[in-house]
């Protein structure tokens, strides 16, 4: 038998013998004499690695087998070895002998975590005005709608008089222009290979929430080139000034200001009206009063009924501006025939696996195309605060 294999032996008897010394601190008696026939039969084996060491080539550096085998048999006796420690210099039995999940040398690797196969992710907010806007499908770069521009009034006349033309009556085309908007990711082939997670479906989850935060943006703010067109930007939409100073609410905190936006649209559109703000102007809405001391936004009463603001329905739209001194935070009106969005192209992922090769990554390329724009702007109107 060579050292190797006598150390061999005695790690698994060394093993056997700390478990049994642990149970034997809890016992008298004749579990004593084990004890006695257990570090007999250690010394055996240590002398047994003494002898091997003779026979055996010295190492190349490091201590003699002589001095490593006594420190080895001292440790698997006592726990202890000759080992500088911060406070005592040296290691104290129990340190030695506990085993605990809190260290990986010790423990630790024996008692693995789980894994949640679980993303934790934050809210991801974005303007909902597909949900009361007018949404069409196209299949061409652009789509063309009729548009009524002009148009006649009746006259009175007399039962025999002459009846000339009533002019004014004029179409024109309004054109919705579909835009583009990409997003790029490189991924490494081994994170693909070694995901706990399907890497493509969650790209397309991430790819589809973050073009929604794009174009929700654009569709309140943008300026209409390369980008659609916002409700906020278009020029035909009509303003009511609401407020004192940078507040929503008059002087006197109620909201007449909103009753007067409420009553400068024509009836039809107030009829169909939505009301877009966001959290925050909301939370100062919910605070005001009317004349009468009654709270002007109202709970919905029955299933499926939605709260309301001066007896209408309103849509939260994180991209609506706060309240500010000259700033636009609300816009209220019939949505559906005010704006009309274009959709040609809904999601589009391009997976490539060649150009990025030589770098050991795959290439996700995605495109949305669509196109929006104010089509009637009487149909809704803005509040500005006053400043």
């Amino acid at each position: 038998m060579d050292i190797e294999q006598v150390k061999d032996a005695v790690d698994e008897l060394g093993r056997t013998w700390i478990a049994f010394q642990d149970e034997n601190n809890r016992r008298t008696g004749s579990d004593q004499a084990a004890l006695v026939k257990m570090n007999a039969r250690m010394d055996q084996l240590e002398g047994a690695i003494r002898r091997a060491e003779r026979g055996a080539v010295a190492p190349v550096s490091g201590p003699a087998y002589g001095a490593e085998a006594k420190a080895y048999f001292e440790y698997l006796r006592h726990g202890t070895r000759d080992e500088p420690n911060s406070s005592s210099g040296s290691l104290t039995r129990e340190e030695m002998k506990a085993l605990s999940v809190g260290a990986d040398p010790t423990a630790g690797y024996l008692a693995p975590v789980e894994f949640a196969r679980e993303i934790i992710k934050s809210e991801i907010e974005f303007s909902p005005l597909r949900a009361v806007a007018r949404v069409r499908q196209t299949s061409r770069r652009s789509l063309q709608m009729p548009k009524r521009r002009g148009t006649f009034g009746a006259v009175w006349t007399a039962e025999s008089a002459v009846r000339s033309e009533t002019e004014g009556l004029t179409y024109g085309l309004e054109e919705f222009p579909t835009h583009e908007m990409y997003a790029l990711l490189d991924v490494s082939e081994q994170m693909m290979e070694d995901s706990e997670f399907s890497l493509e479906d969650e790209l397309q989850q991430e790819f589809s929430e973050q073009f929604a935060v794009t174009e929700g943006a654009a569709f309140v703010t943008g300026n209409g080139s390369g980008k659609p067109e916002g409700l906020l930007q278009n020029t035909d939409v009509g303003e009511t000034v609401s407020g004192s100073a940078a507040s929503i609410a008059d002087a006197t905190g109620q909201a007449n200001g909103l009753v007067d936006l409420y009553h400068d649209l024509k009836t039809g559109y107030a009829l169909q009206g939505w009301w877009l703000l966001n959290r925050a102007t909301l939370g100062e809405i919910r605070k005001m009063k009317d004349s009468q001391n009654n709270y002007i936004w109202q709970p919905g009463l029955a299933n499926g009924v939605p709260n309301t603001i001066l007896g209408q329905p309103y849509l939260e739209v994180p991209d609506m501006p706060d309240v500010a001194a000259g700033a636009t935070p609300i816009v209220f009106g019939d949505l559906r025939r005010a704006y009309t969005i274009v959709d040609r192209i809904s999601l589009s992922i391009l997976r490539d696996p060649f150009t990025q090769a030589t770098s050991g990554n795959v290439r996700f390329i995605a495109r949305r195309r669509v196109g929006g724009q104010v089509v009637l702007g009487e149909a809704i109107r803005k509040l500005k605060v006053s400043a």
